[in-house]
């Protein structure tokens, strides 16, 4: 199993977190499969997702020893924390900031991703002792706003989640972004047919399009 420094590398050097914000516990597990042979090397399901804890444990008894970071998203206090890293998780992620659950995740050496918008928002997410600012909702405003952001606090390793694409990841990482959240376009790619390999194909053209960024 990764260690914080170790799951925090993975999420910097691939840039990119898979989330399986889906409908069922098989789904999220099938299209987290998927997109970890195409590439993916972090995953989050969220605890929105129905029975998510037995997927994340799932997931975690696969993977776990493979370099692959599986972690929780909306993971909203401490007690939903703990369950998490119990079930395997290696990192957190919450669209706010409680710092009890980061309280927690740090107790434990878990990675966090902690949710803000505003500077003042960033700034207390730091200071409260997140590892990631989970920019949320980042299309309200977009690679411009996480510029403006990151002018007074270039510390800020933010990553943005919410309609990040390979049309438009390449403007995220000129911004200055340390990674960004994927959702529909590898999560929903096997809707129309059924076929998961729709996923991996995905998963590979976004973390090519990541590459491309990077250069």
């Amino acid at each position: 199993m990764l260690n914080k420094f170790e799951t925090l590398e993975t999420i910097v050097r691939t840039g990119a977190l898979l989330i399986a914000r889906l409908d069922s516990a098989d789904e999220a597990y099938r299209v987290a499969e998927a997109a970890i042979d195409g590439g993916i090397r972090a995953v989050e399901v969220p605890l929105t997702v129905p029975g998510a804890v037995g997927v994340i444990g799932r997931l975690a008894d696969k993977y776990g020893d493979q370099g692959i970071v599986v972690g929780a998203g909306t993971v909203l206090d401490a007690e939903a924390a703990y369950a998490s890293i119990s079930a395997g998780a290696r990192l957190l992620v919450s669209p706010q900031l409680n710092p009890k659950m980061i309280a927690t995740a740090n107790r434990y050496q878990v990675v966090t991703a902690s949710g803000a918008f505003t500077p003042t928002e960033v700034l207390n997410t730091l200071e409260a002792g997140a590892d990631i600012v989970k920019l949320f909702p980042a299309e309200l405003g977009g690679p411009a706003y996480v510029k403006t952001i990151l002018a007074p606090l270039p510390q800020a390793p933010v990553m943005p989640s919410g309609g990040v694409g390979p049309t438009n990841v390449g403007d995220w990482f000129a911004a200055g972004v340390t990674a960004v959240g994927v959702g529909s376009f590898v999560t929903k790619a096997a809707r129309e047919d059924g076929d998961y390999g729709r996923v991996a194909k995905a998963a590979r053209t976004f973390l090519a399009a990541i590459e491309d960024a990077r250069r």
